[in-house]
């Protein structure tokens, strides 16, 4: 099979894409590496701010239109899969339809429908949008409210997710969203993540610290929580510095944010999630903690009876605070959830799995490749 991928989010397009290759199948990933992060693509759409920019982009996507046709699956990694206003991309969505077969969306991230329904319909008890019935009045989640609701993003939305032939929802939050809007064509299938050979639980010296840490997106920060997780971590150090030592990545390349964790026992992730990130899940795959979105919904829609690695918080202050104290004062509880972590991986979120099970969606959920 001939798949395209297009756009990138964390890093789920490129390891999806290694794991479709040792499938077999023919893969071209085209994105731009999701901004600073530069993760792998073959084909590179990076748009560069300054003069001209976007139609600079659009003459990239023109030179190599013919590496952007001909494939049996299209993969899209968000209704704004490319850096140009909604405006433009929608007849670039609509050139996509004409010259190749499947045309899939992901539902990843941001979008008019993960803005919208947490808004309105509220299926999530919180998210980025919503503390139970009370919504977030953030500056963050304002600005996605003005960029997606009654805008050229809304209606680009609304028309590739009723036009194409399937969408796939990498977290179990997102599925809640677009399953009862589009169920005959939405599926939830996890993220991809390659285990890491010989990972295993890592040696301690009685009396080492906590070794926590927290990576910082730009911009970000309140929208995800990363605010009032960064500020109960930081009282964790100052107020007990002998059980728990912080480290703090912020706005660094995917290889030097990797370097930076792999010395930590745990990895805070985002605060509104029901689920880990890419991010958490990657930490995992080494052994790493997820202290994060943990909830019973997570492992239901996995199937998973036994394993619970993923040490959950409520979205607050005082739960974080607490529930790193208590980890910190128990770190005799380590070992045990680094094996669950690295075991949990591989059960759930092996890339050839994962690759596996998208392989199956094509095949079910489209034109019949």
């Amino acid at each position: 099979m001939k798949i395209l991928l297009l756009g990138e989010y964390s890093n789920v397009h490129a390891t999806l894409a290694a794991g479709l290759r040792q499938l077999g199948h023919e893969v071209t990933v085209a994105s731009n590496g999701d901004f600073w992060k530069s993760y792998p693509r073959d084909i590179d759409l990076a748009r560069q701010y300054e003069k001209m920019g976007g139609l600079k982009l659009i003459g990239k996507l023109w030179s190599n239109r013919n590496l952007l046709q001909g494939y049996d699956v299209v993969q899209l990694i968000n209704p704004m899969f490319v850096e140009l206003r909604a405006e433009r991309i929608l007849p670039l969505y609509r050139w996509l339809r004409r010259h190749n077969g499947e045309v899939l969306l992901g539902a990843f991230g941001m979008d008019y429908f993960w803005v919208s329904e947490n808004m309105n319909r509220k299926p999530l008890r919180y998210s980025d949008f919503n503390i139970g019935n009370k919504l977030r009045h953030t500056t963050d989640a304002k600005r996605e409210e003005q960029d997606w609701l009654g805008t050229a993003k809304e209606r680009l939305n609304r028309i590739i997710a009723e036009d194409c032939d399937g969408i796939i929802a990498g977290l179990y939050e997102y599925w809640a969203i677009y399953n009862p809007i589009f169920p005959d064509k939405t599926s939830f299938i996890p993220y991809p993540i390659i285990p890491k050979s010989g990972a295993t639980v890592r040696p301690r010296n009685t009396g080492d610290p906590l070794r926590i840490f927290i990576g910082i997106s730009r911009g970000r920060s309140e929208y995800k929580g990363t605010d009032i997780m960064l500020a109960a971590a930081k009282a964790i150090e100052e107020r007990h510095p002998d059980l728990a030592k912080l480290t703090i990545a912020e706005g660094v390349p995917f290889s030097e944010y990797v370097e930076m964790m792999n010395s930590s026992d745990c990895i805070l992730d985002q605060l509104y999630s029901y689920t880990p990130s890419m991010n958490a899940l990657e930490a995992m795959s080494r052994g790493i903690i997820c202290v994060g979105g943990g909830e019973p919904e997570n492992y239901e829609i996995l199937g998973e009876k036994t394993l619970r690695p993923i040490v959950n918080v409520k979205p607050n202050y005082e739960n974080v605070y607490q529930t790193l104290k208590e980890l910190a004062l128990h770190r005799e509880l380590l070992s045990d959830l680094q094996a669950q972590s690295i075991e949990y991986i591989h059960r759930h979120h092996d890339y050839i799995k994962v690759a596996q099970q998208y392989l199956d969606f094509y095949l079910t959920h489209g034109k019949g490749v």
